[in-house]
Formats: C-alpha cells, structure tokens, sequence
C-alpha cells in the first residue's frame, strides 16, 4: 500500500507572506500614523472583514452573483456576503446603523486589511491594508481642509520631508460642471461622462495624443487591445484639453485659474457647477494658508480623478515627488500613497436624512515602500532591539531549567532610565 501523497505548500496568487522584520516596521510605521490622527481628535473604530454585500452598495457590479471584484459567498440563510473592498463602505454601514449614539461630527480612523477579485499582477495584490481618516456629518469644505492638512502632518511625521511630496487638491463639481459646459450633463450621457473622466484620468500616464484619442474615437494599445472612446468631437475634445492645462497660480489664501482661452473659461464659468467647485478649492486655500506658514504642501491640481461613481465635493491625492529608479532602470517619480474626497451621498443610502462626509485613505504597502527608498527609520528593518539567547547546554537535566528560564525572565525585565525595554530574550529549546 503506498504511502498518500503530500499536500504541496503553494501560494494563493496575489497574496503574499510577510516575516518578522516587514511586520515589525510595519507596526512602527501604524504606529506613528495613528499618533498622527489622534492629534487630530480621530479615533478608532473596527469593522469586520465581511459586510453584506448590498452594503458595499456602488463597489459591486449589477450581477445576480456578486463575486466580480469581490470575493463573495452565500451564509446558511442564503445571504450574500463579501470581504470588505475597502474601509469606507463599512465605515458608513457602521455609522447608519449607530447614527444616534455617536457624536456629530463623528471623526474616526482604521485600519485593516481589503479584499479585491481582481487580476493580479506587479504591485497589485488581491489583498492589502489601507489605514483611513474620516469626517462624518460635517458638510463644511473646512473638514476636507483638515483631512488634507492631516494627510500633509502624517507625511512629515513618517519622515517624508516637506517638498518630497504634495497633496493634490480638486472638485468631482468642477469636472461635472465642465462635463456639462461640453453637452455631457444629464443621466442620459451617464456612460459616455464616465468614459471621459476615465480618459482625464490617465492623463499623467498617457501623452495627450493617446488621451484625445480615448476621448475621440478609441485607443489600440501596443498588444493590439482596442479602448472604446467617448465619441467626442474636436470641439468637445478641445475644451478638454483646456481643462488638463489649466495654470494655477496660489497667491497667499487665493487662486487664480486660467483654463485655455478667455472665451474657453468664460464659457465654463456660465456653469453653475463649476463655479460652485472653484469656490470651494478656493476656500480650501483660504483656510490651509490661515492654519500654517505658506501653502506650499497643498496645491489645487485639476487632473485629480478620483472615485468616479461616488466622490461629490473636493477629492485629494497624496503624491511623491522624490524620484526613485524602476524595474527597467529608468528614474521615475514615486507617485501616489494616499487619496480620498467628499463622499456625501454613501451613509445617506441607509438613513432617511443626507449625511456629509469626507475622508482619505493611506495605501499601507505603497506607503512602506516609500519610506524604504527615503530610508526612513521608522521603517529601518535593523531596529530591533538586541535579542539575547540563552542556551541550556545541559536540558536533559529538568532540575537545571528553572534556572535558565529565571535568567531569561530577568533578561526580559531589564529596562532603561525611562522605563523601557532593553532586550529581547530567548530561551533556547531546542535539541
């Protein structure tokens, strides 16, 4: 009878395992994260990894099985249930539901990991940890101002100096307003809107040929894959274009934005919308230069996309700018570790009356990354404290162990002049 075969270790793709030194910086580098949103008033709060999945609302697609992008499952009850894609969602599960017992406006942090049912590939993994900052029940544009300053402090706190990064500040009405400034406004041009903020969003990564083209009639890649475009005629397109080269000029607490021709933004400025989204830039302006010694740190910049089915107000990114070497060799800049924006409509979905909110959120893997080529300390492996191992040459004799073990507890106990650990110790037990 032969013997059964043996399981293979294998690695499910998209996962991956970490040891205990990328543990150990990680932990340092939460740590100062959640000191940096404790300063300001956040506190935390922990939602489980599964949700119902019509609470994930807008983050699953239409389908009768919900498990494209998601990982999904069916409980006894034939209940649909889904790994969290995000920390959001949860977040406004979890203040719908307890609406009247937290303070308004409730601010909040966590941390934790997500799940995606996605392709995975380089640096795309299908599961990984975000840490967030929230500001729920609070409309004015004066809580995404502090989430931005937050997002700047938390930086500098982890060691990113001031000029090696910048928080990229736009509006989702400002980009609706010029949507319907070119004829796209309405549910009646919902799909053809989307395309075209898709197309905005690719903006830093595609040269503005290849953009007009996805905003025209369509790209073929280098592997032969069509993208279909929005169908945009070269009117259209133009003011497009107008609205990616915009100069923006900060001045103390104001902004000056000059968006193509004076006929290209006298023509947008009609827009109800788009006026209504440059204010609120202009406010977040106003109120980041009055807290601090210049604005340096927090810059309008209009080819910001983000969130595209949800975000309603200001939306903001978190981008390196120190420059790093790739894979191929090639100098690059580091790029995005954070983003969020003002998501008023998402706890609405559970309660009769609308409630604002806004909030970002901290790729924690991206960000780790980062501070490894700066060479933070916070995230330098070596920081260990020492590790003492003490060696029972003689353990066959039981009446010898207590005292090692004694020796070993003693070890661990050692402190410094301000109370804290020296060492770490080991009792050996092996053979």
């Amino acid at each position: 009878m032969s013997a059964p075969s043996k399981l293979k270790a294998r690695q499910p793709r998209g996962f991956v395992d970490r040891g205990p030194a990328d543990v150990a910086a990680t932990e340092r580098m939460l740590g100062v994260i959640r000191e940096s949103f404790s300063r300001y008033g956040f506190e935390p709060v922990e939602t489980p990894f599964v949700e119902f999945s019509d609470a994930l609302g807008k983050f699953l697609p239409d389908q009768d099985r919900p498990n494209e992008g998601v990982f999904s499952f069916q409980d006894d009850d034939e209940q649909w249930l889904s790994l969290r894609y995000d920390l959001t969602a949860p977040l406004a599960r979890y203040v719908a539901e307890n609406y009247d017992a937290l303070p308004k406006p409730y601010r909040s942090y966590r941390a934790g990991y997500v799940f995606r049912n996605e392709k995975p590939g380089p640096g795309r993994f299908r599961q990984f940890m975000q840490f967030d900052a929230d500001i729920v029940g609070a409309g004015s544009v004066a809580a995404d101002a502090e989430i931005c300053m937050l997002a700047a402090d938390t930086m500098e706190a982890l060691g990113i100096r001031r000029g090696d990064y910048v928080v990229k500040v736009n509006n989702r009405k400002v980009l609706d307003g010029v949507m319907e400034a070119i004829g796209l406004g309405g549910e009646e041009n919902a799909g053809r809107r989307l395309t075209v903020l898709r197309a905005i969003d690719k903006a830093d990564k595609f040269s503005w040929p290849e953009v007009a083209k996805l905003l025209g009639p369509g790209r073929k890649d280098e592997s032969g894959d069509v993208t279909s475009g929005a169908g945009l005629n070269k009117d259209q397109i133009g003011a497009v274009e107008a609205y990616l080269n915009a100069s923006v000029t900060v001045d103390g607490k104001t902004i000056t934005i000059r968006m193509g021709t004076a006929a290209v933004e006298a023509e947008f400025s009609k827009n109800a919308t788009y006026r209504e989204g440059i204010a609120e830039i202009q406010e977040i302006v106003g109120l980041v230069s009055a807290s601090e010694d210049g604005n340096d740190r927090i810059r309008p910049d209009f080819t910001v996309v983000r969130g595209l089915e949800y975000y309603t107000g200001p939306v903001y990114e978190v981008e390196l700018t120190f420059p790093v070497t790739n894979e191929d060799g090639q100098v690059v800049r580091f790029g995005s570790v954070a983003g969020g924006g003002r998501y008023d409509g998402l706890v609405g979905r559970f309660r009769p009356e609308p409630v604002p909110a806004t909030g970002f959120s901290i790729g924690v893997s991206r960000l780790y990354s980062a501070l490894k080529a700066v060479k933070s300390p916070i995230v330098d492996t070596k920081a260990e404290l020492p590790l003492v191992v003490v060696t029972a040459m003689d353990n066959k004799s039981p009446e010898h162990m207590p005292g090692y073990q004694a020796m070993v507890s003693e070890l661990r106990q050692a402190k410094d002049d301000h109370g804290k650990p020296l060492l770490r110790a080991d009792l050996y037990l092996g053979s």
